[in-house]
């Protein structure tokens, strides 16, 4: 199953990191490295994780690390990273149905 990254997602990722460095770089080098290891583990575990309750469809799906969603979309060949969010922050409809 192959992975692909939004734009979205991308910039997320990167801004979180960011910030999380600001206090301290290597926190966010080990923040980034935990988000990409539970994205790698969906080629083998798809279904994976819960669905987003605010969107409730069997297709776009969550799973937690920490203290972030890392919402995905499955599709027949591959899976779509489509953002991170704290789980503080409310889910834009945008941030899942732009990129489809």
């Amino acid at each position: 199953m192959k992975i692909i990254w939004t734009e979205l997602a991308i910039e997320q990722l990167e801004e979180y990191a960011d910030y999380i460095a600001l206090d301290k770089p290597s926190a966010a080098l080990s923040w980034a490295k935990k988000i990409q290891k539970s994205v790698r583990k969906l080629k083998d575990f798809s279904e994976s994780g819960r669905k987003v309750s605010e969107i409730n469809r069997s297709n776009i799906r969550e799973i937690i690390e920490g203290n972030y969603r890392i919402i995905h979309r499955i599709e027949e060949k591959c899976i779509t990273i489509l953002t991170i969010r704290n789980s503080r922050q409310l889910l834009a409809d945008d941030d899942v149905f732009e990129a489809n």
